[in-house]
């Protein structure tokens, strides 16, 4: 398995990357999958100007096809003005609408306040059931105090990252058809 993480932020480092990259270290700890991160920053100076998934550059396809191909997703974006950032919401209009149906998703997303919480299940979580995607239940939202540093989570948190993983393990094995009893 392939699990990839996507963080829609424009910054290295920043809060909502270690975020998705915390996802992605646990998942590939217990022996989940291989693991890649990647975030607005490799696709490139241009992405802004794509309009046509036919006519993207190199360095964006890259990101698309790896989205693409990974049998699961983790995604984070920052909360600006109640909902996630534009460029995040552009990388996936890149996509057809049937292009992620049945991957498993962790949504995840970084705010400044309590009140963003809100932006998983009003704003990510519509997205990707657009795309038939397994929407994990759980998502993750950090605060600023979550964070030692920007690329730390406090140790308390790892519980919380711990159960999502756990949601994220039972929908890989819905989707390849194995399920426990």
């Amino acid at each position: 398995m392939h699990i990839v993480g996507f963080s829609g932020n424009l910054s290295r480092p920043s809060r909502t990357r270690t975020l998705v990259q915390a996802v992605l270290d646990e998942a590939s700890a217990r022996g989940l999958g291989t693991t890649a991160l990647y975030d607005l920053i490799d696709a490139g100076p241009g992405f802004g100007q794509t309009t046509e998934r036919s006519k993207v550059q190199p360095e964006v396809e890259a990101v698309l096809s790896a989205i693409e191909k990974s049998d699961a997703l983790v995604v984070g974006t920052a909360v600006y003005k109640g909902a996630y950032t534009g460029l995040f919401k552009h990388m996936f209009d890149q996509f057809d609408m049937t292009a992620l149906a049945r991957k498993p998703v962790v949504l995840t997303a970084t705010g400044a306040a309590p009140a963003h919480a809100s932006v998983i299940d009003y704003h990510l979580r519509p997205l990707f059931l657009f795309f038939d995607t397994l929407v994990a239940t759980r998502g993750l939202y950090a605060l600023q105090p979550d964070f030692e540093t920007p690329d730390r989570l406090v140790e308390s948190f790892h519980a919380r990252v711990e159960r999502t993983v756990d949601e994220l393990a039972q929908l890989l094995q819905v989707r390849s058809g194995k399920t426990s009893s």
